[in-house]
């Protein structure tokens, strides 16, 4: 590869075959434990088989692994550095004039660079799944859930007007949505754009179509008017399919590349998008994230083996990870909870854990 040299790709492959090994061995003990937790939540009480907690389990991994992932890039970096500091490949390089910063860039290049096809490619796949999961849960939960209350409140609007939609239940046919016992309040903007009530819409089924909802039994009533019946009514929607799971979803499940669209959508319709926009920043900021902690994972890694102590070392880097990862938990919820800016929420984890990686790498290489 052009502009790598002979070290560089070395120092690559031991990497990557490191944080291939962490990956296999997360991902083993997240399908372990989310089966075991999907057989007794789910498993014992429907009529669900092996084969389909095995099926919902592997809908739900792919999403549970992309959030611990930042681990696979620490625990991955400490085993490659901690390995070459006890072969005294670090000390030859060191020996030989190569700055810590010069070995260390390509294993944070490569994190960085995974972090980006993590969040362009591998989000997509994770959320499609996610959402899927969602849809096969509530599927095998329907008999054990039958009496749970399952009612709605959708909102939808443009520059015209609002439409705001409540059903009494709701059923999630593949990607259809059809809603029962449905009433619909259509307000439009008058010339100062404040909203005004103009008609109310009363169906026994809606079903959410290619722009427009396919309403049957209707009743519909405007201000001051009396009511009229009809077998049918389609009223336009500014909501997809696709949107309207949303809002029966997490965050998590709305992909990368749809959570534009989904801010847009839910925003415009009057609900806060603060979950979205903090979901679109900590995907964002996941490369700068993974590469701190192949940074902090380095520098934990770099005292040679001959002076003792690389262990504690190693160990203290793997417990700084997973306070950086608490930390992002914990900004994530207080984002969530409109406590503080979800641009706060999201970045300041990634940051903290970069500036602690380089503030070690300091002390350990310049003293």
């Amino acid at each position: 590869m052009p502009g790598l040299s002979v070290m560089d790709l070395y120092l690559l492959r031991r990497t990557a075959r490191s944080v291939a090994g962490a990956l296999a061995v997360i991902s083993a003990v997240i399908i372990l434990i989310q089966f075991e937790e999907l057989s007794r939540s789910v498993g014992v009480r429907t009529d669900a088989g092996p084969s389909e907690v095995l099926w919902l389990t592997l809908l739900r991994a792919p999403s549970l692994i992309l959030l611990l992932s930042p681990f696979v890039f620490l625990f991955g970096g400490i085993a490659a550095f901690v390995a070459l500091n006890r072969s005294s490949e670090l000390t030859a390089m060191r020996a030989a004039g190569v700055s810590a910063w010069r070995f260390i860039a390509p294993s944070a290049a490569f994190a960085f660079v995974a972090g980006l096809a993590v969040v362009m490619l591998l989000n997509p796949l994770a959320a499609g799944l996610s959402a899927r999961f969602e849809v096969e849960r509530a599927r095998l939960m329907q008999s054990y859930l039958s009496d749970a209350p399952k009612e709605v409140w959708l909102r939808q609007g443009d520059d015209r007007g609002l439409v705001v939609i409540h059903a009494k239940s709701r059923d999630l046919e593949g990607d259809a949505i059809r809603l029962r016992a449905v009433s619909l309040f259509v307000y439009q903007k008058d010339a100062d754009g404040r909203l005004q009530f103009r008609r109310r819409i009363e169906a026994a089924q809606a079903v959410l179509r290619a722009g427009f909802w396919n309403l049957k039994d209707v009743r519909e009533a405007s201000a001051g008017q009396t009511a009229v019946r009809s077998d049918t009514l389609s009223i336009r929607s500014t909501l997809t399919a696709e949107g309207a799971v949303d809002r029966f979803s997490s965050p998590e499940a709305v992909t990368f590349w749809g959570l534009p669209a989904a801010i847009r959508q839910t925003e415009m319709a009057g609900f806060s998008a603060r979950s979205f926009r903090l979901r679109l920043h900590q995907l964002f900021a996941t490369p700068i994230l993974f590469a701190a902690m192949a940074i902090l994972a380095a520098a934990s890694s770099l005292r040679l083996s001959r002076q003792g102590g690389l262990a504690l070392a190693a160990g203290a880097g793997a417990a700084t990870g997973f306070l950086v990862f608490f930390f992002n938990q914990m900004t994530g919820a207080l984002a969530a909870a409109d406590i503080i800016p979800p641009l706060v929420g999201a970045w300041a984890p990634p940051l903290v854990a970069l500036l602690s990686g380089l503030a070690l790498l300091c002390y350990t290489e310049d003293g």
